[in-house]
């Protein structure tokens, strides 16, 4: 190809952009702040592939609700207001984009790219034999305890070819953890997937590695872009400065820190919770993927371990754990799966999920000749990561994508 791509970012849309990018022929180098990739924000997600569940947080009548959870010790949403321009503006453009005709198209354009990220991952599993991360197709039940909102969705999927909706018995037989559980229905999609997203990132590594056309900077910051006539021509570590031939900025939301005179990238983090809890008792414990639809929670069996993870947080770029959530966590998911295993021994995590007001990611140019956007895809970003890498790889080449990419240009 004659020119070096450099990728700044090795969370699992970095990584995953350096794999397309050298299975189209290209050299890549990899930089990461951190010694470790996929260590933060990646590291320990929902780890749930939901293909098919991809609609944006932002809907009509959700900042209603969003105010009734905050009158809830136990919301799923929680807020804290800071002096912070970017935090107000985010949030002005968040309840912008909350009506329906806006959610429904950025929906669609999600749910294209998610299912372009399903078929780009069949295609690197099976052709480049990636594999030991866990991945199952084991399905998706989106399990109901509000008659209301069982309604809504049982209206959605009436004339599905994909989707079935199912009573609480129907449920139990599927899942047998669910027999006394207070669920009155679900949701069934069975072609959704699961797997452990930093499992992905180490097979990528491992891969790219292997390839002899990638090369990683681990433990550097980088601290400017250098740019002159509408392009960038290197990237500044420290005392380090590295010539760019290309650049993909995937940082997530670090990104912003490092944003250029005219490039706008409206990302926030939202704080996400999971527990790791190793199973005592794997019969005890769901098969396919679960998602608590009112408690705002989600099920994802990787391997013989169970992941919990759940809440938005939008409190800053403050990554703690919050013992207060974590152990509300603890106490849901104990009421819902109580005996599938100690949830004391579970393993605590926090990450800050880079989302943009709308939901739908900043993908491709970004104005300046060489510079290539791969950035917000909140929660969504291992299930989209495949398909958003392609896309990215395709732009770089000058080829044609595999998908439309109106809704989806940066």
């Amino acid at each position: 190809m004659g020119q070096r791509v450099c990728i700044i970012g090795g969370g699992v849309i970095g990584l995953a952009t350096a794999y397309a990018l050298v299975r189209d022929g290209f050299e890549v180098s990899v930089i990461e702040a951190r010694p470790t990739l996929g260590s933060q924000t990646s590291f320990a997600n929902g780890g749930q592939l939901s293909y098919r569940y991809v609609a944006p947080l932002a809907d009509a009548g959700v900042p209603w609700q969003a105010m009734g959870w905050m009158l809830r010790s136990d919301s799923p949403l929680k807020l804290r207001p800071r002096m912070d321009p970017a935090q107000w503006r985010w949030m002005a453009s968040f309840i912008a984009a909350c009506r329906g005709s806006v959610n429904q198209r950025n929906g669609a354009h999600l749910l294209r790219l998610a299912l372009l990220s399903q078929t780009t991952l069949q295609q690197w599993r099976e052709e480049d034999q990636l594999s030991g991360f866990e991945w199952r197709c084991n399905g998706k039940l989106v399990t109901f305890r509000n008659p209301g909102s069982f309604d809504k969705a049982r209206a959605k999927v009436a004339h599905s070819s994909f989707q079935q909706a199912l009573s609480a018995s129907e449920c139990a037989t599927l899942e047998p953890g669910l027999k006394d559980s207070a669920f009155i229905g679900g949701i069934y999609t069975p072609g959704e997937e699961v797997g452990d997203c930093h499992g992905f990132c180490q097979q990528l590594l491992a891969h790219l590695q292997a390839s002899g056309r990638c090369t990683f900077l681990l433990g550097k910051t980088v601290t400017r872009i250098h740019h002159a006539n509408g392009a960038v021509s290197a990237v500044q570590m420290g005392d380090e400065h590295l010539p760019v031939d290309q650049l993909v900025l995937a940082a997530g939301h670090n990104s912003p820190a490092l944003s250029l005179p005219g490039l706008n990238l409206p990302l926030y983090p939202l704080k996400g919770y999971s527990l790791t809890l190793p199973l005592s008792d794997p019969q005890k414990a769901p098969n396919a993927s679960i998602t608590d639809y009112d408690r705002k929670i989600v099920y994802a069996r990787i391997g013989e371990q169970l992941r919990i993870a759940a809440m938005v947080d939008i409190v800053g770029f403050d990554a703690s754990l919050d013992p207060r959530r974590l152990a509300q966590m603890r106490q849901l998911a104990a009421s819902t799966f109580p005996d599938a295993g100690n949830y004391d021994d579970a393993i605590e995590w926090a990450g800050m999920r880079p989302a943009t007001p709308s939901g739908v990611p900043i993908l491709g140019a970004s104005g300046y000749r060489n510079l290539w956007l791969n950035l917000g895809h909140g929660a969504l970003g291992f299930t989209l990561a495949c398909g958003s890498a392609r896309l990215l790889s395709e732009l770089i080449g000058q080829r044609n994508t595999s998908i439309d990419m109106q809704g989806l240009c940066a």
